[in-house]
C-alpha cells in the first residue's frame, strides 16, 4: 500500500504575509512621496473621479531626528505624515481624555501575529488552502499597520472611497484584514469537516488488510 504525501499550503501562507507586508510598506511611503504638498497640507491625486482618490496629509510637524525611525520617518518627506491612532478606520481612537490608544493597538498586534504565526505551524492548518489564504493576508495586513504604530506612532492611511457614502481613509493593510476576515468567515462555514473512522471500521480495515495484501 503506497502512502500519497499530504498538500501543504504553508508557503501560500508565508507569501501572503511577506508580499502583503512590502505592498502596503511600499504603497505607503511611495503615496505618501508622492502626494507631498507641504507641511499641514493634504495631497489628493484622483483614481476615478467622484469615486476613488488617493490622499496624504501632513501635518505640520517636523522630523526631530531624535532616535533610531527618524530615517524611516522620513523617507517620503521632512514632516510628519497625519496618522490614524485608532484601529481598522480610526474606530477607537482616543479616549474621554484624548489619549491615544496606539500603543494598545500595537500590542494587540503582536499578540495577534504571534498567534497566527504558532498556529501556522500546526499540520491541519498547513493542510487547508483556504486558511493558509485568510490567515497569510490577515498576517500582513497586522504587520503592516504594527510597523507604522511604531514607527510613526499610529497608521498612514491614503485609500479614499467616496461614492454613495464618504468612506473612512484605509490602506493596502486595512484591505488585507477585511479580506482575510472575510475569507476566514466563509471558510469556517462551508469548511467540511474531516470524517473520522469509526472504531468497527478501522479494526475490519486492520484483519481485511493481511488477506487483500495476499
Amino acid at each position: 500500500m503506497t502512502n500519497t504525501a499530504t498538500r501543504s499550503y504553508r508557503w501560500l501562507f508565508w507569501t501572503l504575509a511577506l508580499v502583503g507586508l512590502a505592498l502596503d510598506q511600499g504603497s505607503k511611503y511611495g503615496m505618501f512621496a508622492w502626494l507631498y504638498d507641504g507641511p499641514g497640507r493634504m495631497g489628493e491625486a484622483t483614481v476615478v473621479p467622484g469615486v476613488f482618490y488617493f490622499e496624504a496629509k501632513y501635518s505640520h510637524v517636523q522630523e526631530p531626528g531624535d532616535d533610531w525611525r527618524s530615517g524611516l520617518r522620513s523617507l517620503s518627506a521632512d514632516y510628519l505624515p497625519e496618522v490614524n491612532h485608532g484601529a481598522l478606520w480610526g474606530i477607537g481612537g482616543k479616549d474621554a481624555e484624548g489619549r491615544d490608544f496606539n500603543d494598545r493597538f500595537a500590542l494587540v498586534s503582536v499578540v495577534a501575529a504571534l498567534l497566527i504565526v504558532l498556529y501556522s505551524l500546526r499540520r491541519t492548518m498547513a493542510e487547508d488552502g483556504w486558511l493558509c489564504l485568510a490567515l497569510g493576508l490577515i498576517l500582513a495586513g497586522t504587520l503592516g499597520n504594527f510597523y507604522d504604530r511604531l514607527v510613526f506612532a499610529g497608521v498612514r492611511d491614503f485609500l479614499a472611497w467616496r461614492y454613495l457614502y464618504n468612506f473612512p481613509v484605509f490602506n493596502i493593510a486595512d484591505s488585507c484584514l477585511v479580506c482575510g476576515a472575510t475569507v476566514l468567515l466563509i471558510q469556517a462555514f462551508f469548511a467540511v469537516p474531516e470524517q473520522k473512522a469509526s472504531p468497527v471500521a478501522a479494526e475490519t480495515a486492520e484483519v481485511n488488510t493481511p488477506a487483500a495484501a495476499q
